[in-house]
């Protein structure tokens, strides 16, 4: 029986699920969406949503816990300065899941996961600061 034992197991051994949720929340924090299975949505929220939350706290021991996490500064330095910013007053609830669909290989029922109010010109950067070249520089390609 499977009593109080939450997570799924998805296929792996536990050190690959979890570089397997680091990968992916790094992912997320870096496109602001991604799209994925559903199963390992569900399981990546709650990562994410506290990897937010400690982020909102913004001294050095929450720094170091989502480095050690992430093992990215400058996505680290992207979670600290603008996703923290921008999710200060809401107290949770920074992701969505919309479903989207099956996979055409395996029929996976696939979904897309992002941010709320997330910011569209944020996909595919690593740094996070597109906006201000953007800004600049008038391209929104």
């Amino acid at each position: 029986m499977r009593h109080g034992i939450s997570g799924r197991k998805l296929n792996r051994t536990s050190t690959s699920r979890k570089a397997l949720f680091s990968a992916m929340s790094h992912a997320l924090i870096k496109h602001e969406q991604i799209k994925t299975t559903l199963s390992k949505a569900k399981d990546l929220r709650p990562i994410v949503e506290k990897l937010i939350t400690i982020s909102k706290c913004g001294d050095l021991h929450a720094r170091r816990k989502v480095i050690a996490f992430l093992h990215d500064r400058k996505i680290v330095d992207k979670l600290f300065s603008f996703i923290a910013e921008r999710y200060k007053n809401r107290n949770g609830g920074y992701t969505r899941i919309l479903k989207s669909g099956f996979r055409y290989g395996d029929s996976a029922q696939m979904s897309i996961i992002e941010l709320v109010d997330r910011d569209i010109l944020a996909k595919g950067l690593n740094s996070g600061f597109k906006r201000d070249a953007v800004e600049k520089n008038g391209n929104t390609n």
